[in-house]
């Protein structure tokens, strides 16, 4: 048996190949479904099976697209009640593939119809070997339980349940999570992707408590807000998602085309770096930097209803734009500036600007001169670390709080991606003067002008337990 992992930054989504001589399945998979193929190709396997663990909240899965192109089969929880051809699965179910067996564990809590698949490679023993969780279990970590308004405690006791189940496995049986750290399916997933149920028992904060009323309060306690496409993402997985090959194709556009389709409604979406939105963008736009959590923002922010224009420095960002924005079911790209801001600019058509200046000159600037400093990042991030007299509305919140903030105000996250975001939703809302801090609290903290950031010390594993001076 051979296992092949898939990753994708930002959305810190992992899906798998599992081979054995000729076939193998995939588990989990993106909606860029090529890389499967291509990597079954090299493998010298045929994709027989595809997996689904559940209706990822997070992403649009590409189980569709993957079976047009391969013709497998679809195997997904039956109590998801999908609506596209699949065999659905339940508690105790079993398949083969050649020598690999695959035993099915019903494990609702993250989702009410999660299941996982617990493998056994019967070339080697016929003990179980690996487990395929999807978002039940994580690297130190586990799956939130309060994605279904009014569910949480009902979903989070199934969650003990389910967890309690897993926990029956050997010890030396290896854990393959749907994600590590980054991902908002958790609250303090570890970035190592995979591990052991023995480890985990041992070291996992979460599985610590033994009495669901202790666990239950642990687990919901703190947890993360859930972007706005956690909302859509589940149902349009259980539906199936078109496939990518047959969505319109994405246009260049000259600058007068382009302005004609801004005229009629469609969201100008600039994708380039903070240096180059502040230098010039088009006014009305809206800023995030492709190097940024790219996919999670634009879910979170852009109205799935609203047609996309994008400007960017380069076609190659445009085409990962593109990707990452189908991976949260925006599939409304109509085009991209043809010559980029340049050619914009050049024909005479209005430009804005958003000032910029350096930690130094905050420092030596605020407080003073009348400016607030307004603070985007999550309020945990805030309540750990924090420049004095800063506001805080952490960025998605200023598409409904934008009257709390005063002018004149600086900007600030945790390096500039959000802050510039931030300032691009205040200036669509008639907030003007404002001026975006790059770099943000690690450029402050790495100029020596305080103390080391907890967050940036020990940013990739379970924080609760941790004090902090």
């Amino acid at each position: 048996m051979q296992i092949q992992s898939f990753f994708v930054r930002g959305l810190s989504h992992i899906s798998y190949i599992v081979g054995c001589q000729s076939r193998c399945v995939v588990i989990d998979p993106r909606r860029d479904t090529d890389i499967y193929i291509k990597a079954a190709e090299e493998l010298g396997y045929t994709i027989t099976h595809i997996l689904e663990t559940h209706l990822h909240a997070d992403f649009i899965s590409g189980h569709i697209e993957l079976a047009e192109k391969t013709g497998a089969g679809i195997y997904a929880p039956a109590s998801a009640h999908c609506r596209f051809p699949h065999i659905g699965l339940s508690e105790g179910d079993e398949f083969w593939v050649e020598n690999v067996r695959f035993r099915v564990l019903e494990t609702p809590g993250h989702t009410p119809e999660h299941i996982s698949f617990v493998v056994t490679d019967s070339v080697r023993g016929e003990d179980p070997c690996s487990l395929f969780c999807g978002d039940t279990l994580f690297v130190g970590d586990v799956g939130r339980p309060d994605l279904f308004p009014g569910r949480g405690e009902e979903l989070s006791e199934k969650l003990f349940n389910s967890l309690k189940k897993i926990l029956d496995l050997p010890d030396f049986v290896e854990v393959y999570p749907a994600h590590s750290a980054g991902s908002l399916c958790g609250k303090a997933i570890s970035a190592k992707q995979s591990s052991t149920i023995g480890y985990e028992r041992k070291y996992n904060p979460a599985l610590q408590y033994h009495s669901l009323m202790d666990f239950r309060e642990y687990l919901l306690k703190e947890m993360p807000p859930a972007p706005d496409h956690f909302k859509r993402c589940s149902a349009a997985n259980a539906l199936g998602a078109p496939s990518t090959d047959n969505l319109p194709p994405v246009l260049p556009l000259s600058p007068p085309e382009f302005k004609k389709r801004m005229e009629k409604g469609s969201l100008v979406l600039d994708i380039r770096d903070s240096a180059s939105f502040g230098g010039q963008h088009i006014p009305g736009s809206l800023h995030i930097d492709i190097g940024s959590n790219f996919s999670t923002f634009a879910g979170w922010i852009l109205d799935v209803n609203k047609s996309l224009l994008l400007v960017s420095q380069c076609f190659e960002d445009v085409e990962k734009a593109v990707m990452e924005l189908r991976r949260v079911g925006l599939d409304k790209v109509e085009g991209f500036l043809k010559g980029g801001i340049h050619a914009w600019a050049t024909l005479g058509l209005e430009v804005d600007h958003l000032p910029q200046i350096s930690i130094h000159q905050l420092r030596d600037t605020c407080p003073g001169q009348g400016r607030r400093i307004l603070d985007v990042r999550s309020s945990k991030e805030f309540g750990l670390y924090h420049l004095d007299s800063a506001v805080n509305i952490p960025v998605p919140e200023l598409r409904t709080r934008f009257g709390e903030v005063e002018e004149p105000v600086f900007v600030i996250c945790n390096s500039g991606h959000r802050s510039s975001l931030a300032a691009s939703i205040l200036r669509q809302h008639g907030v003007r003067d404002i001026t975006n801090i790059p770099g943000g609290m690690t450029g402050w903290r790495a100029a020596g002008y305080t103390q080391q950031c907890p967050l940036v010390e020990y940013s990739h594993g379970p924080r609760l337990k941790r004090k902090w001076e």
